[in-house]
């Protein structure tokens, strides 16, 4: 981390405040080989459980982001702390079924928003433009390490306790966060951005063309990355099965491979966001929309062949997914005035999670429609296919951007 954006540590403790509190996000899609047995569902059923949680996630962003707006970014960040803290215990110790793992599932969706945007909003305001890249790349990059964590821990706990073991674990991370939040933030000032007279919402962003196609961008960067995030491990571990892996030993294996997934996502968001510091936003946008789109359209096809080669591709996969992240969500905070950025962020996030909610359920169906039943696909290249037609779009909404917007006016 450059010596620039440290202040008595306020940067890595706010990024390692988000790492806990994201090391629940992939502990279900860690188990998905195993439930998905235990729990008798379907390709299509597993998804939904993925979707539920970005449809709540997506809600969750917009109400806090909305919120932020209005009564300071600090203040939300700390509530949806606290939320997340007891909605991870208790998907730990409740989910059980399908019923109680979608239901649970999806209330820690709705509980984390807050701590996502709100921290973007945090980093604007205490960044200036030529290192807010750079910032909010290692806030994204802290997620990473989060997920990764996730997948980790998931991957342990397994074989030595089953998926309440490793649910139980990845639980009790979003209290580690909540902790360090209060901790870090305890003498930041909560700032309410005054809202300029004659300017509407419907002017600063919804005909702001630059803004529009950033958050086009991010809803279908969102489709396609989301999808993969959900559905990775499950391919990693049908390619670890056909190798002559029982399920308990392939999800085991999987988990530890999509980690390094995640950890290549890490180093993208670490790196991505200050490149475009110095290169350009647009830049640095379409050259790795263009990478994840190919990605996606090829991925799919070396599922059961030699898994060296699978393993290559998604680590390039996963860093092209995720290295657009946090350079649009700087662009974003360039293109619009403070006062407007929470509600800006909201209809991103509403749009991006929303798209990326469906993209998990679109896969499962398609991965049924194109594979005989049963709990073990074959035939992996259509499903993500179909999140490449997301990363086209995301590609294309990048070639539309100008070069190097100016900020707007505080």
């Amino acid at each position: 981390m450059p010596p620039s954006l440290i202040s008595n540590g306020w940067l890595l403790g706010l990024c390692l405040s988000r790492t806990f509190m994201t090391s629940v996000f992939m502990t279900y899609t860690a188990s998905l080989a195993v439930v998905r047995v235990e729990w008798n569902m379907s390709a299509t059923a597993a998804g939904s459980i993925s979707t539920g949680f970005q449809f709540g996630y997506a809600i969750s962003l917009s109400i806090f982001s909305w919120l932020a707006d209005r009564i300071g970014a600090k203040r939300v960040f700390l509530l949806s702390s606290s939320l997340a803290a007891v909605a991870a215990l208790a998907f730990a110790m409740f989910a059980r079924t399908y019923v109680s793992a979608l239901t649970l599932y999806t209330l820690i969706a709705l509980s984390q928003g807050g701590t996502y945007t709100t921290a973007i909003m945090l980093l604007s305001d205490r960044y200036p433009h030529v290192q807010r890249g750079a910032a909010v790349g290692w806030l994204i990059a802290s997620s990473s390490l989060g997920y990764a964590l996730s997948l980790v821990i998931s991957g342990i706990m397994l074989p030595r306790g089953g998926y309440p073991l490793a649910f139980f674990v990845t639980g009790c991370g979003p209290t580690v966060g909540l902790a360090l939040a209060w901790l870090v933030l305890r003498s930041t000032p909560n700032v309410v951005h005054p809202r300029p007279q004659g300017i509407r919402f419907g002017g600063e962003v919804l005909r702001n063309r630059n803004a529009i196609r950033l958050i086009l961008g991010y809803t279908f960067h969102s489709w396609e990355l989301l999808g993969m995030w959900a559905w990775t491990p499950a391919a990693v571990a049908a390619s670890v099965a056909t190798a002559g892996s029982v399920p308990l030993r392939a999800a085991e294996l999987s988990a530890y491979l999509s980690a390094t997934f995640h950890g290549m996502g890490l180093v993208a968001s670490s790196s991505m966001g200050r490149l475009s510091d110095r290169l350009g936003r647009r830049e640095v946008l379409l050259a790795l929309a263009a990478v994840s789109t190919a990605c996606s359209f090829g991925f799919g096809w070396l599922v059961g062949g030699p898994l060296a080669i699978l393993v290559v591709v998604g680590a390039l996969y996963a860093f092209s997914a995720l290295g657009d992240s946090p350079v649009l969500s700087t662009a974003l905070t360039e293109a619009v005035r403070p006062a407007y950025l929470g509600s800006a962020l909201a209809l991103r996030s509403l749009l991006g999670f929303a798209a990326g909610a469906v993209a998990p359920l679109v896969f499962g169906m398609i991965l049924d429609a194109t594979n005989p039943p049963g709990f073990a696909p074959k035939t992996w290249g259509w499903a993500f296919a179909a999140l490449g037609v997301g990363g086209l779009i995301a590609t294309l909404c990048a070639s539309r951007l100008k070069r190097r917007p100016s900020a707007p006016a505080s």
